[in-house]
């Protein structure tokens, strides 16, 4: 995990982001970034949706599940982006459904599966909030 205090990036560099590869700290090829979550008080990027793939039968790329990445450890560039998660973290995340809202105790879940405390980073942002509360669409 990279250092918790990271700025996520701009909301219209992430919306840049939609349709591009992502590329695991190890380099490898996970998937393609679906859309984002972003922060329901602020507007702030919160999460990349990133839609992962495998490779099938004779290679071929099939998709699977629906993920959520910490946008902090995400950079974007010349239609790739890369994050500093394992390829092992990203395939065991919980998977999530892009067309309905993270609710506080989602968030918190899908930090904790990627080692992010309640104190630090986005759930730190998410902690104080009401339990139920929509935070992230």
């Amino acid at each position: 995990m990279s250092e918790a205090t990271a700025p996520p990036p701009s909301r219209e560099e992430a919306a840049t982001w939609v349709g591009f590869d992502v590329d695991e700290v190890g380099g490898a090829r996970v998937g393609r970034v679906a859309g984002l979550f972003a922060d329901a008080e602020g507007g702030a990027p919160a999460w990349l949706i990133v839609v992962l793939e495998h490779r099938g039968f004779l290679g071929r790329r099939r998709k699977g599940a629906a993920v959520a990445i910490p946008a902090r450890e995400c950079a974007g560039a010349g239609g790739r982006v890369w994050t500093a998660l394992a390829e092992r973290a990203l395939r065991s995340a919980p998977a999530v459904d892009p067309t309905r809202p993270l609710l506080r105790e989602h968030e918190l879940a899908i930090g904790a599966h990627y080692g992010i405390g309640e104190g630090e980073g986005r759930c730190a942002e998410v902690a104080g909030r009401p339990e139920g509360a929509v935070t992230a669409s």
